[in-house]
């Protein structure tokens, strides 16, 4: 079993317990981030950081930690546990409080790290491609709480993963309160047409992945066209080809949405370009 870095302290899972007064617990009041560990090395480790003090920050959290407290946490955590392959569970609480929802009466925020593996889809998705669909269930509104706050409350989210469930898919995407596409339940969504890459755009009510950052970037450098902007889900049944990005994902290609075929139904060339081309770079990086 795993080691878990616990507010300053390695210690084992039967020990790294959360008070039930916690307001991470009672109302999922805290942030996170899921980082990828690729031969020893974290990937985008500064990235991920930065986010997870801009999300605290943006909802009035103080991690009592440093950020390079925190990066020094996440090394121990992974020697600890004699990981160079990983992906790893950064969580910051609120702390433990009142019944209330009253944030004051909270103490010192609680953080802790797991690392660990995780298989987010079957090896036959990456090379087959997956069906989605598009839920009745709309993302929050950016005007409600912003998507750049990746908060410890996912019920929005797993309400519309349930409805990927019950289709009988891994996964769903998630439109926002104007109909325009916004992103799927854990992952960034990207369409191809006419050899041009198109993602979402920010105002659209997205959680600015790092993974999707990467991606873009790696488009820019092998001089791929590419565009942000609002989609449709007519833009999706029309694309030439789909994928998803993701932390834990990757990049996964989709061949069906919604009962419409992508493309000839197998993924794409553009898709398995950048796929390669991500691969590629975590080696180096």
């Amino acid at each position: 079993m795993s080691v878990i870095w616990m507010n300053g302290k390695l210690v084992a899972p039967q020990q790294a317990t959360v008070s039930i007064f916690d307001h991470g617990v009672l109302y999922g009041d805290g942030v996170f981030e899921g980082l990828r560990q690729y031969h020893g090395r974290v990937f985008r480790l500064s990235d991920h950081i930065k986010r997870l003090y801009a999300s605290a920050r943006a909802i009035r959290l103080e991690i009592p930690y440093s950020p390079e407290a925190i990066k020094t946490a996440i090394e121990e955590t992974l020697q600890a546990n004699k990981l160079v392959d990983s992906y790893i569970r950064l969580v910051v609480t609120r702390g433990g409080g009142s019944l209330d929802i009253s944030p004051a009466t909270c103490g010192t925020p609680g953080v802790f790290i797991i690392a660990g593996s995780i298989a987010m889809y079957p090896e036959d998705t990456y090379r087959q491609g997956m069906a989605i669909i598009t839920a009745s269930t709309p993302r929050i509104a950016a005007a409600a709480l912003s998507p750049r706050i990746k908060s410890l409350n996912y019920l929005n989210n797993i309400m519309a993963k349930w409805e990927a469930i019950d289709a009988g898919v891994a996964e769903a995407v998630m439109l926002n309160h104007l109909g325009f596409v916004c992103e799927c339940t854990a992952d960034n969504i990207f369409i191809v047409r006419d050899g041009q890459l198109i993602t979402p755009a920010e105002e659209s009510g997205i959680l600015l992945g790092v993974t999707r950052s990467v991606v873009l970037e790696l488009a820019a450098k092998a001089e791929i066209p590419t565009r942000q902007t609002n989609l449709t889900r007519y833009d999706l049944y029309t694309a030439d080809e789909c994928f998803l990005t993701g932390t834990g994902a990757e990049i996964v290609p989709v061949v069906d949405v919604d009962k419409r075929l992508i493309g000839d139904g197998k993924p794409g060339a553009i898709t398995r370009q950048l796929t390669q081309a991500f691969h590629d770079y975590v080696r180096t990086v």
